[in-house]
């Protein structure tokens, strides 16, 4: 896997923006099945009441998951957590959200999307283990309202690599993906529009964000369903 184009662009510029064939042509040998019945566990998830702009656009579930060559276990539910100088508007607080069911979690398509950033991001900076955190992402629009993917504007997130992959658009408009690099310069720019597409980011070289999402037709419901996993260095094997 770190032979592959994306982890060229990785070590290149810091992030890679992947088009779902290619995806998905990554996420079948590692055991990809069942993608509607995952996609649709988006369909059920709890609103975030921890928007500190009063927001109630976004909706989401978390689980947290100790991955190493000797395979994945979840660990016990618990809160996300980031520093403000990470998260200036939602940080500096444990965020308890409503966890990802046993019935998404366990999926086919999930456990590949694991094993397969785990084969890529170990293969780019090998770990004894890694602490990996993994967020269903609904962001709500209407006509009065645009829907923030990244409230807290353009940001790093205290991990070591980071997926972005599309789970689906309804009725949604824009919600393009830029990176900049440490200086803010801009380096690439675009947009997830079809199932498993999906962006790679290192997350210590650049800071990404997304912008705000309109609905199409304003008098039909609107929505943005991502799923962002994050990887993170632990130094030795845990729950293993």
């Amino acid at each position: 896997m770190s032979d592959n184009p994306w982890a060229a662009a990785l070590r290149d510029r810091g992030y890679a923006f992947v088009q779902a064939p290619a995806m998905a042509d990554a996420l079948r040998p590692a055991g990809l099945s069942d993608w509607d019945s995952f996609a649709r566990s988006w369909d059920d998830l709890g609103l975030d009441t921890y928007m500190a702009d009063g927001g109630r656009y976004r909706k989401r579930r978390h689980a947290a998951f100790a991955v190493s060559g000797a395979g994945i276990t979840r660990k016990p539910d618990q809160p996300h957590y980031q520093s403000r100088d990470y998260n200036a508007l939602n940080g500096g607080i444990a965020r308890w959200f409503d966890p990802v069911t046993a019935a998404a979690a366990g999926s086919a398509a999930f456990q590949a999307i694991l094993r397969t950033c785990h084969a890529l991001f170990d293969g780019l900076t090998p770990a004894p283990a890694w602490h990996v955190e993994a967020h269903q992402f609904r962001i709500e629009a209407r006509p009065d309202q645009s829907g923030q993917p990244t409230p807290e504007g353009m940001h790093q997130d205290g991990v070591d690599w980071v997926l972005v992959l599309m789970i689906g658009r309804v009725n949604i408009a824009s919600g393009t993906t830029s990176i900049h690099g440490l200086d803010r310069t801009l380096l690439g720019s675009f947009t997830l529009e079809a199932p498993m597409d999906a962006a790679l980011v290192d997350d210590h070289r650049v800071f990404h964000g997304v912008t705000p999402v309109q609905p199409l037709d304003p008098e039909q419901p609107a929505h943005r369903d991502v799923l962002v996993v994050t990887f993170r260095r632990e130094t030795a094997p845990t729950g293993l």
